[in-house]
């Protein structure tokens, strides 16, 4: 009876050991990889109560584990202090130091980042893999941040730059500041969706002048509240990288293999998206149906995105619109009149809610074998 009660006590510490350490969840954020790389889930702007978020640094780091992110980094205000009085920190590198050692025994990335926060036109930079945000820290002077942020290796990301605050018009001011930024090597990329908000021309700016395309939370508060709970998903950045580390990931970001994400919506160059989209479906179940002339076939998404998408092929659909959605780690089953018995069929689908241009959606092509 002992022995009996004794296992019994085990299994339940060990339920409990186990229920307490699972940090994924329902919601957690699925994305394939593409031919030749690693697909990293990132969101590369976050702020705690070390700068004006209203969060400590672990409640970052278990958000991200829950959603199944692979790399985070919290990018402190460097002169923006409102919770100085009661969290005085002259290091700058206080928050991203107790990340670390919150994420040690966790397969989460944290890479060291801050935010250089000036008016306009300059507005707001995030450098990424820094090695001492403290010699950032120059109040009075726009352009030394940036030069040490390149004598870092740092990697830096014009953040929202259609906020108002920064442009009266919505638009981003690409000011000759920006220009010389871009020119000496100090400025990368830029922030095309910013807490939810796709701004076009700045997916415009970024496809002129080369800068990397990226989206971010630039949460401050939880991620359930200003997120979840209103029924998004968190913006983020895919990279696609050559492997999971900061090295692999550092190479990606400087040769702007990106897409950004917010719920449905994807935003990215071309070569990057096409794939991701196409590796985001899987499709099963190729089959006439009866006697008929009728194609079906099951459409597998394999991403925590709806996929919305607009038939364009000369055959059309039974029993389907021509614009449908295959929901998110969902199926849907498609039907085509294709009027006679073939070998093969080529899927051809606009991608309608994926931007590879402003106003522009990828075409993506399957070639499915019918046995």
């Amino acid at each position: 009876m002992k022995a009996h009660i004794s296992i019994l006590f085990l299994f339940f510490v060990f339920t409990c050991f186990a229920q307490n350490h699972k940090h994924t969840s329902n919601g957690e954020l699925l994305y394939p990889n593409i031919p030749g790389y690693t697909t990293l889930k990132t969101d590369l702007h976050q702020h705690t109560v070390f700068s004006d978020g209203k969060v400590w640094p672990t409640i970052r780091v278990h958000e991200a584990l829950r959603d199944g992110l692979d790399v985070i980094s919290l990018t402190e205000h460097l002169e923006y202090q409102p919770h100085a009085t009661d969290i005085p920190h002259p290091d700058r590198n206080r928050s991203f130091e107790l990340a670390i050692a919150e994420a040690k025994d966790h397969d989460l990335l944290i890479v060291h980042g801050s935010e250089i926060t000036r008016r306009a036109p300059m507005g707001h930079s995030n450098a990424l893999f820094i090695k001492d945000a403290n010699p950032l820290l120059h109040p009075k002077d726009s352009v030394k941040p940036f030069v040490e942020a390149k004598k870092q290796g740092a990697f830096v990301f014009w953040n929202h730059p259609n906020w108002s605050a920064q442009s009266p018009t919505g638009n981003p001011n690409y000011s000759q500041f920006h220009k010389d930024r871009v020119a000496n090597n100090e400025l990368h990329g830029i922030e095309v969706i910013n807490s939810g908000y796709y701004d076009k021309e700045s997916l415009e700016l970024a496809l002129k002048e080369n800068l990397v395309i990226m989206g971010t939370s630039d949460i401050h508060g939880l991620i359930d509240w200003d997120y979840t709970e209103k029924g998004n998903s968190r913006p983020i950045t895919l990279v696609f990288a050559k492997e999971k580390s900061e090295k692999g990931l550092k190479e990606a970001l400087f040769n702007g293999r990106t897409v950004a994400v917010f719920n449905s919506l994807f935003v990215g160059k071309e070569e990057f998206l096409k794939p991701l989209i196409k590796a985001s479906i899987t499709i099963e179940n190729v089959h006439y149906e009866g006697k008929t002339q009728i194609l079906a076939l099951t459409l597998k998404n394999n991403s925590s995105s709806d996929l919305q998408f607009l038939n364009k092929m000369n055959y059309s659909f039974y029993g389907e619109s021509p614009l449908f959605t295959v929901p998110a780690k969902g199926e849907l089953v498609l039907k085509v009149k294709t009027l006679e018995i073939l070998k093969k069929l080529d899927l051809k689908l606009e991608a309608i809610e994926a931007f590879i241009a402003p106003d522009k959606n990828p075409i993506i092509d399957w070639e499915i074998k019918v046995e």
